[in-house]
């Protein structure tokens, strides 16, 4: 059938590159447009759609989330219960640096059983890439890339899932990387490294390539086919690119499929905050995670000749003597011949004078991209050590960087400061200290400001992001085969680096589902989310309600249901749980046909007479449209998996809206038992309002239990 649509066996032969006929019934092909739209229009093919291309979206953050303090575990650690123990979590990443020691095998037993996959490694160097007992294997996937146009210009070394970029090793230790002790970053944030499930089984599959880390939906679709073939219990992605509907986007496509065959699918939100409606990966079968920061930071401290003190940002592991002071100067006065003004300022490759600049601290205006090559000039010419400053539109947030000699990075306001005191001071001095790891932080955390927001652009009835996970500063593996900062001339080297991106967020994610997993084999992919989302907190370690990067208070566009908090997701005492009946359900609400759905379920399925979305079992409840005058009910069932228990509801209503829960005592007698609520949404009389959003919460409480879900209401006006 395939090689008629296109005239020739031999030309289908040479246009298909990957043919998905194990669990996804497809292929990827070359195609022009006029050979696409003939294909589209058989009566056979249910969807055709273009192979885009998507972008890659720890020490101290497990002890932030409560699994250990202080170096040691705490009796009520779900750590004391589980670390993941043969759970196999898949990464589709950049790949693996295998010699990191994060995923060394010291410690583990034989190889799961269930484990179907291989370790396929590097054509060039087979012998210096090797699987273990804890990287269990590796696949890579590259038709896709090379296939499209992003590879021209790059010097790309395909045929391995070595890692030459340094996102894939660092999300999936942070999802399920061995312990390892005195982990840093050129000696800041010292302390034991390890994944959320440090004793989970670890797989890499790499899907994304070049500098950019271009990820092309081809090989996406191959490696979620691979992960369902080889047995693999968790996917983690940190990867995204546009909102699409379900049935024209691969991401969509293979992670139902993946959920069909029992996998938990864990996908990053996205990193185009703070802009609203930004939030990617809204399918209701994955875990959607944003990114907050932690309590800790990487701070140093400029003191000048005034004697005022003030505070920066860096991971250098240089500073000045405590006891000497350095000539202070503007970078436009070490300026070298025939070069600009705006050239010189930002400290760029060539644009000093070493004659102007040899001992001395330079004060440069920050270069977002190339802020450590920023440095490598400023060393180059002598300098003793440099002051990034930011101009007035930066954005509020500074992030710590290992420079390759002493230097700090100072906001707009200090900035002003400095560049005052150089201007009104004879011979103005200054010295930068070493870094500090400061812990304790308050508040945190806080909505990262790149975090993708909600809502749903695709299905404004189901609330994304799901869940906020640590995702600013994190600490874990890195590549050894790339500098520090991807791109800049720096030669150093690091077994560790400091990242920020809902991509860190996501593998936290990833490795509690591990650790869920591992300790109720049990439970559906939904119980596990269920779990994590209704157990999740709003507040922060000063117990208010959690801040945006603005310190405005945050929202469920922020963080979904809240930051999670492991310990508690082990026993969330009730579930919303949900089955891929469910799921097509959705997809037939949509307004999907049988075709469509088949395309998702691999079969015929015929959907319900009628079925409302909003009565979709999700743990968090949005009400789209809802105008004055009408209500809207909903109804939501929940399972039962702690002990005998009454639960009382507990309604937060927003002040615009009347929410009445009926009934409003739950008693569970058995595990597994079932009670269903239905919940009523009216809008009170409005007089203005700043916001058409409205929200709030629905909880059922216990003697041990509170199991919160979000509610979002969108005034619809008439």
């Amino acid at each position: 059938m395939r090689c008629i649509f296109l005239f020739s066996v031999q030309k289908a032969k040479d246009s298909i590159f990957y043919s998905y006929n194990k669990y996804i019934n497809g292929f990827a092909a070359i195609l022009d447009e006029d050979e696409a739209a003939m294909i589209a229009k058989h009566s056979n093919v249910v969807s055709v759609f273009e192979s885009k291309f998507r972008k890659l979206h720890t020490t101290h953050s497990w002890d932030f989330l409560g699994l250990e303090k202080n170096g040691a575990i705490p009796h009520d650690s779900i750590w004391n219960k589980t670390k993941g123990e043969d759970i196999i979590i898949a990464n589709l990443d950049t790949g693996v640096w295998p010699e990191s020691k994060s995923f060394s095998d010291e410690g583990f037993g034989p190889i799961p059983k269930k484990w179907r996959g291989i370790c396929q490694t590097d054509n060039q160097n087979p012998d210096k890439f090797q699987c273990n007992r804890k990287l269990i294997g590796t696949r890579y996937f590259s038709k896709g890339f090379e296939a499209g146009s992003q590879r021209k210009g790059d010097n790309i070394t395909f045929n391995t899932p070595r890692d030459y970029h340094g996102h894939g090793s660092h999300t999936l230790s942070t999802a399920a990387g061995n312990f390892v002790a005195q982990a840093s970053v050129f000696g800041n944030g010292n302390g034991t490294a390890s994944g959320g499930a440090p004793k989970a089984r670890v797989v890499a599959y790499k899907v994304c390539w070049g500098p950019r880390g271009s990820c092309n939906d081809a090989d996406v679709l191959a490696a979620f086919e691979a992960a369902i073939s080889d047995g693999v219990d968790v996917i983690s992605m940190s990867l995204g690119g546009d909102t699409s509907e379900f049935f024209n986007n691969a991401i969509s496509l293979g992670s139902f499929h993946a959920i069909v065959n029992g996998i938990i699918v864990v996908s990053s939100a996205g990193n185009s905050g703070p802009s609203p409606q930004t939030v990617l990966n809204v399918e209701p079968w994955m875990i959607t995670v944003a990114a907050s920061s932690i309590d800790r930071e990487f701070a140093n401290y400029i003191k000048l000749g005034d004697n005022k003190v003030l505070k920066g940002s860096s991971l250098s592991e240089f500073g000045s003597p405590s006891d000497k002071l350095y000539p202070l100067i503007n970078a436009v006065d070490a300026k070298a011949d025939n070069v600009s003004v705006r050239y010189a300022l930002q400290c760029n490759d060539e644009s000093l004078d070493p004659n102007k600049a040899k001992g001395k601290i330079l004060v440069c205006n920050t270069n977002l991209t190339d802020a450590i090559d920023q440095g490598v000039e400023a060393a180059r010419v002598g300098a003793f050590g440099m002051i990034l400053t930011d101009d007035k539109s930066a954005l509020n947030i500074i992030r710590p960087q290992p420079h390759v000699l002493p230097a700090s990075r100072v906001n707009f306001t200090e900035g002003s400061y400095i560049l005052n005191y150089i201007n009104h001071t004879k011979s103005p001095v200054a010295q930068i200290s070493r870094v500090k790891t400061e812990l304790g932080i308050k508040p945190a955390p806080t909505v990262a400001i790149f975090s993708s927001r909600g809502p749903n652009v695709i299905e404004p009835a189901i609330l994304k992001p799901d869940i906020i996970a640590p995702g600013v500063n994190i600490i874990a593996a890195y590549s050894e085969g790339v500098p520090p900062q991807k791109g800049t001339s720096d030669k150093r080297r690091t077994p560790f680096m400091t990242v920020s991106g809902t991509s860190m967020a996501c593998p936290h994610v990833s490795g509690l589902v591990g650790l869920l997993k591992a300790f109720h084999p049990d439970w559906s992919a939904a119980a596990i989310k269920s779990a994590i989302m209704t157990t999740a907190t709003i507040n922060d370690n000063r117990g208010k309600p959690i801040l945006d990067h603005s310190l405005d208070r945050a929202t469920p566009f922020d963080y979904g249901a809240g930051l999670i908090q492991p310990n508690h997701a082990v026993d969330p005492g009730l579930v919303y749980d949900l089955d891929v009946t469910d799921y097509l359900d959705f997809l037939c609400g949509r307004g999907y046909n049988g075709s469509i759905i088949k395309l998702f379920y691999g079969k015929p399925y015929t959907c319900p007479e009628s079925f409302n979305i909003a009565d979709f079992n999700y743990p968090s409840i949005s009400i789209p449209n809802l105008e004055h005058g009408h209500s809207q009910s909903v109804t939501r069932t929940l399972t039962n998996v702690g002990s005998p228990s009454k639960y009382r509801v507990h309604v937060n209503a927003p002040p615009e809206v009347i929410v009445s829960v009926k009934p409003k005592f739950l008693r569970f007698k058995e595990k597994g038992e079932k009670k269903e609520f239905r919940a009523t949404f009216t809008l009170r009389t409005l007089n203005e309002s700043k916001t058409d959003y409205f929200f709030g919460s629905i909880n059922w409480v216990s003697h041990k239990h509170h199991v919160r879900s979000p509610i979002v209401v969108k005034h619809r006006h008439a």
